[in-house]
């Protein structure tokens, strides 16, 4: 039997588990799958064969060691600044480790000796990141055996809501770490590439600039750009490209008024509210407003934002109930962006029912034989319901489908490394398919700068 242990049993491991408790038997694998909660582990494993749950603080360095030791491979599903001591115990007794997150610094520090003790640590293996690599790599590496030189790569990935299942006015619900959500783009410039040009957008501008993108079946949608677009330039193999630009994709209109946010203020992480707990929704709004003695809260929000009560945007603040007198937040300490988050899972919390979609799209331009070229791949993914959702699978499933290719020698390089070689993403992107994640590839006219990009001032 082969042994894997997977810590951190939340929703992003939901459909992780299944696959691979489908595969045990014929795969020969036994499942130890730990988690903070005994109960949460237990409820992944339902008892099948082949599983065992396992209570495991991750920070009970003696529990820690003592889980990984008796395993093959780990997969860490935990945050992504708890992975670093996991990947020491791994280094330590020399078991191969599975991420989904992004390579930081500590770990990319392990790799001489990851490559010594000839183990294989594979991390940016989920969605974003994960297959956004793998599918870009795979067709600029057929574009390179052509003979043809790069000239342009955008790609953009969203976490959407279903048609289905798109009941509110933003056209948006939470498939994800909402505070992820409320905290985007924030940190720095967003920086990238244009016809050769380097680009940089502001926070308080970044949700006024946006790329329309349109997929068939499904409609219009925006994106706005991810903070930094070039740090994959040099893994690409993208250090001449003209253009080269990531970002996240929303419906059309998000943007627009998620910026009233912004520039309100509410988004701010950097300092705590006096007395946040018992402030109302109305209260907490009134915060980022104007004093007047007479003018009410909604007349002063009209005037601050410059919108008219008939506005669409209007309608989408009145939808979320942030004039509420009698809600009260309920959190000691709280930031803007805290309350905030707060107010809009009230409302964004996917429903038993929903169904939630994600949606990739990559944009390759090039020249080949004297001619530019371009070719356009788009991908949805559409979940099953609130437990075994698009994001669930597609983070979860490249994971443990990794980790069964280096258990079974089809993934031999070792290292501290990304899925960005043939060996791994052939298989995976092949198998992936199979479980409705595929991409559909067409050759457009090349368009190099994008003439629909909505700049706002």
């Amino acid at each position: 039997m082969r042994k894997i242990l997977i810590i951190g049993a939340g929703r992003s491991a939901t459909s992780l588990i299944q696959y691979l408790i489908d595969k045990a038997e014929s795969e020969q694998l036994q499942l130890f799958i730990a988690d903070l909660s005994l109960e949460l582990a237990q409820q992944k494993t339902k008892n099948q064969a082949h599983t065992t749950a396992l209570a495991l603080d991750i920070f009970n360095a003696e529990d820690r060691a003592a889980a990984i030791q008796q395993v093959d491979l780990v997969i860490s599903m935990l945050p992504a600044h708890l992975h670093i001591e996991v990947a020491k115990d791994c280094l330590a007794y020399k078991k191969h480790l599975v991420t989904a997150s992004y390579i930081s610094a500590a770990m990319q520090e392990l790799d001489q000796e990851v490559k010594a003790n000839k183990l294989i640590f594979m991390n940016e293996i989920g969605l974003d990141p994960g297959i956004d690599h793998m599918s870009a790599m795979k067709v600029i590496d057929e574009i390179r055996e052509q003979g043809g030189k790069m000239l342009l790569f955008e790609s953009f990935c969203g976490g959407l809501v279903a048609p289905e299942s798109d009941t509110n006015l933003w056209n948006y619900k939470f498939t994800w770490a909402p505070r992820n959500v409320v905290l985007a783009g924030q940190g720095g410039a967003a920086k990238f590439i244009q016809e050769g040009k380097y680009k940089y957008i502001p926070y308080h501008k970044l949700f006024r600039r946006t790329e329309f993108l349109h997929v068939e079946g499904y409609g219009k949608f925006e994106a706005y750009a991810n903070r930094d677009s070039l740090k994959y330039r040099s893994v690409y193999g993208l250090e001449d490209v003209l253009t080269l630009y990531r970002g996240t994709i929303r419906r059309v209109g998000y943007s627009k008024a998620w910026n009233m946010f912004v520039q309100l203020g509410m988004t701010d992480d950097s300092y705590i509210l006096d007395d946040s707990e018992h402030l109302s929704y109305r209260e907490f709004t009134n915060l980022f407003l104007p004093y007047h003695p007479t003018d009410s809260v909604e007349i002063k929000m009209r005037l601050q934002l410059g919108i008219e009560q008939d506005d669409s945007m209007w309608d989408k603040l009145v939808e979320l109930d942030i004039f509420n007198p009698t809600k009260k937040v309920g959190l000691k300490n709280a930031t803007p962006a805290q309350i905030l988050e707060k107010i809009l899972s009230d409302q964004w919390t996917l429903a038993p029912q929903d169904k939630d979609m994600i949606v990739m799209y990559h944009k390759f331009g090039y020249e080949l034989h004297g001619q530019q070229k371009q070719i356009d791949s788009k991908m949805v993914c559409l979940g099953d319901d609130q437990l075994y959702t698009a994001m669930a699978k597609t983070v979860g499933l490249p994971v443990a489908m990794a980790a069964l290719l280096i258990l079974n020698g089809k993934i031999t390089t070792p290292g501290v490394q990304l899925p960005m070689r043939k060996e791994v993403y052939e298989p995976l992107l092949q198998e992936l398919e199979q479980y409705g994640i595929h991409f559909v590839e067409s050759e457009i006219p090349y368009v190099g700068y994008n003439p629909d990009k909505v700049v706002v001032a």
